[in-house]
């Protein structure tokens, strides 16, 4: 974001004084959200319509998305009173996510057990997949971000966009009610569901496809290690790499553990049919010398669309086809 843009919001009045302040009455109890808005510059206006025009739906109370929007960098440089952040409403669309996703799979699938419905539901919410979905609406390119975040490129952060996308949810939860993030939730996740099959558990649980795949080509069990953790205490971004034979294969993230390793595990399927026989080798230097041979840096991949894009439809070029033409480039 421009500090011609930065300069402009700040300099712009807001107003925290409620209904029951103004007659003079009793203080009634801080709201969820605050009614804090930035003003409305005319490049901030259009970024929030555009946002509008792509989720399909008009907020009755703006504050909200512009919540959504907000991470706590940002917030937390602005003068009093201050916007409040996303962080919240990102706790609140996790759990709302959760249910909706949740009661889809029981309708569709009234017989299944628990474990496979949690299964099914796992694979549609991990944070690889809600990365995906922030991506095609371009969600990153609405953050409202410090300059720190802004030049280590947190509008590309799965933490950060991760985040927004479920706060987003919280939003229109909170200003439409539960069927209208229902109706966002089937829109957003159609085609997710579309490919989701109870009998099928192996495109949810690619750690044991994995290593049913290692196994038949005679390597052995992969290891998984923690290499890094971002975010807060209570949402973070576990960063896991992936080993066959001492070798780095691929690496993934996810807001758990388990997520990560699923991440991680999905990367690997994506490219182990190029790498069988240098891990063949690896594993039978491994066998001869009775030591692990020292990973390779090179073998390292990160999450490949093949592994993770279970879209039919590609992702748009946003670079091209969704940025208003009229903003300047360090706003979005």
């Amino acid at each position: 974001m421009s500090n011609e843009v930065i300069e402009v919001i700040n300099d712009m009045p807001s107003s925290t004084e409620t209904a029951g302040e103004a007659a003079g009455s009793a203080v009634a109890p801080a709201p969820i959200v605050s009614d804090t808005l930035l003003a409305p510059s005319a490049a901030f206006e259009t970024l929030l319509n555009q946002l509008e025009g792509l989720i399909h739906y008009r907020f009755t109370n703006r504050a909200l998305l512009q919540r959504a929007l907000t991470h706590r960098s940002f917030a937390n440089e602005q003068p009093d009173p201050r916007p409040a952040h996303n962080e919240a409403l990102e706790f609140l669309g996790d759990a709302v996510l959760e249910f909706l996703i949740s009661a889809w799979l029981l309708e569709l699938y009234p017989t299944q057990n628990e474990g496979t419905l949690s299964k099914l539901r796992a694979y549609a919410v991990s944070a690889v997949n809600l990365q995906k979905h922030a991506i095609r609406l371009g969600l990153g390119n609405y953050l409202l971000l410090n300059r720190g975040e802004e030049k280590t490129g947190g509008r590309s952060k799965m933490a950060l966009q991760v985040d927004a996308y479920e706060a987003l949810l919280a939003a229109i939860y909170l200003d439409g009610g539960i069927e209208t993030a229902k109706e966002f939730v089937r829109r957003e996740f159609a085609q997710t569901f579309k490919v989701i099959d109870p009998q099928n558990l192996a495109m949810a649980d690619y750690k044991t496809a994995l290593q049913e795949k290692l196994q038949s080509n005679g390597l052995p069990t992969p290891n998984y290690a923690i290499v890094e953790s971002l975010g807060p205490d209570h949402h973070r971004i576990f960063q896991i790499e992936l080993r066959v034979a001492g070798q780095c294969i691929a690496r993934g993230q996810g807001t758990t553990i388990k997520g990560a390793h699923q991440a991680a595990a999905a990367a690997a399927l994506a490219s182990l049919d190029n790498q069988i026989e240098r891990l063949r080798a690896a594993y039978a230097l491994q066998t001869a010398a009775g030591v692990e041979p020292k990973a390779s840096s090179e073998a390292v991949t990160e999450i490949s669309e093949e592994a993770t894009d279970f879209f039919t439809e590609p992702l748009e070029d946003w670079s091209k086809n969704q940025r208003p033409s009229n903003l300047p480039n360090e706003l979005i």
